[in-house]
């Protein structure tokens, strides 16, 4: 094959126009980014494993690799990365990020719901019309009556039961919702 020179090129010729040139290090990148994705989907439980679409070729192969070690588990790593290459890995992704994100999304409920504890105990009524607010079918007495015993238990240091079953009680508030 005769190599071209820059002024044998022909720019109006749509066909050379399309090529697109991928620098061997870019390559690179790429294959690496999909050994880790790779790598996330191994350490995967089976049953987010299975919210991901993923071929049966892909699954025997992370099968494997979880029961690998060392050595072998990286070939293995290997092999997973060269067959995501030849799948489109996009929807993988973002089957991941959700799985992953759902994890983060239940910590920062968590953390709220804690503070929305530590408010109602803090300022009592005033805080709870808020919590009402937010949660309207919420029982009313039964808060205020939660509410009073943790007070109570903090005022005498006693240990903190209707502390926690305050934030048990916001829990099944935030899941119902």
């Amino acid at each position: 094959m005769a190599k071209r020179r820059k002024e044998q090129f022909d720019w109006e010729d749509e066909e050379q126009e399309e090529i697109i040139w991928v620098s061997k290090s870019e390559i690179k990148r790429d294959a690496e980014a999909l050994k880790q994705l790779g790598e996330k989907l191994v350490n995967l439980t089976k049953t987010n494993l299975e919210k991901i679409p993923l071929e049966e070729n892909i699954l025997d192969a992370i099968a494997l690799a979880q029961r690998l070690q060392k050595e072998a588990k990286r070939r293995q790593l290997q092999y997973i990365g060269k067959l995501l290459r030849q799948v489109d890995a996009e929807p993988i992704q973002e089957a991941l990020d959700k799985i992953e994100n759902k994890h983060n999304h239940q910590q920062a409920l968590l953390h709220k719901l804690e503070l929305l504890r530590d408010e109602l105990i803090a300022k009592g009524d005033e805080a709870l019309s808020n919590v009402l607010n937010d949660y309207p079918y919420a029982d009313r007495q039964h808060l205020r009556n939660l509410i009073r015993a943790a007070q109570k238990e903090k005022a005498q240091n006693k240990p903190p039961k209707a502390y926690r079953e305050i934030f048990q009680y916001l829990k099944e508030l935030a899941i119902e919702e």
